[in-house]
């Protein structure tokens, strides 16, 4: 059994079948659809040519229920409205009861994520059971005249770790290019979203997930796959250590993570954890 961890719905203007389609294509049997209500003043405006969003975001939670009513077997569903809004657990909680939703993501402003706000967000996820999907990014390049130096999420590394400290019942799942660049304990996580060359041993992914048992690493993206991919060796080594706590994601429609963790030989009970065990456990 294969679950893609992290996808959104319409996504690269995908629609509902056309991911079913793509699911049957590389074998996976589920997928998380996940929102990004990102205000439009804090996201890339090329995303309005590949989403189909609105006013409440580029993936709104709308997209998202569309998909999994049609094919509730197939699919999970996950919302994650801006914790800076008044009625933000309010809705989440609408949406739980009525929708079923199980997971709260993915994230991605342009705020501290130990904003209060947000902490109090992520202490009611982990009240209800719903894992939480953050992206950090420290935006380097591509904000031309939109933003300065370019579209930051999450206020850096160490925002996302006091917001894991301070909510110890709530699972999170690191994702984005400024969460893996720390899988190496070097200094390029300051200018490069997807630094290369040999992994140094230290990174601050390793410490924080030998210190915080709540925290959960999402490969998905070109971020994940990078950071494992930069080191080969080094990649086996990070998934057996904690293969209880790596879920296998997408957050793409290619198949190159599959096929990249094939090529690395791991005991057929540690890529099946890592393949839909611990996303079981997760959301069962």
């Amino acid at each position: 059994m294969i679950i893609d961890s992290h996808n959104h719905p319409n996504y690269l203007n995908m629609s509902c079948e056309a991911i079913l389609d793509n699911m049957r294509t590389y074998g996976i049997d589920r997928t998380w659809l996940l929102t990004l209500e990102t205000p439009e003043f804090e996201y890339a405006p090329n995303y309005h040519s590949m989403t189909w969003g609105n006013e409440d975001g580029p993936i709104p939670f709308a997209n998202a229920l569309a998909c999994v009513q049609k094919a509730p077997d197939r699919f999970v569903l996950g919302y994650a409205p801006d914790p800076r809004k008044p009625h933000a657990i309010g809705r989440l909680e609408a949406a739980i009861e009525m929708y079923g939703v199980k997971v709260y993501g993915e994230v991605m402003l342009r705020m501290m994520y130990d904003n209060p706000d947000a902490v109090s967000v992520f202490r009611y996820c982990g009240k209800r059971g719903l894992p939480v999907i953050v992206e950090v990014n420290y935006g380097h390049g591509g904000g031309g005249p939109y933003a300065t130096p370019g579209y930051w999420y999450g206020g850096g590394i160490e925002a996302f770790e006091r917001a894991i400290r301070q909510c110890p019942d709530t699972v999170f799942l690191g994702h984005g290019p400024g969460f893996w660049a720390h899988i190496s304990g070097d200094d390029l996580y300051a200018s490069h979203s997807y630094p290369t060359g040999p992994v140094i041993p230290g990174g601050k992914i390793t410490a924080m997930m030998r210190t915080y048992d709540n925290l959960y690493c999402d490969l998905s993206a070109g971020s994940g796959l990078n950071a494992l991919s930069r080191d080969a060796s080094f990649a086996k080594e990070f998934l057996l250590e904690f293969q209880d706590r790596v879920l296998y994601g997408r957050d793409i429609w290619d198949n190159k993570l599959q096929q990249f963790l094939e090529t690395l030989a791991l005991p057929a009970g540690v890529i099946d954890k890592i393949y839909c065990r611990n996303s079981l456990r997760l959301v069962p």
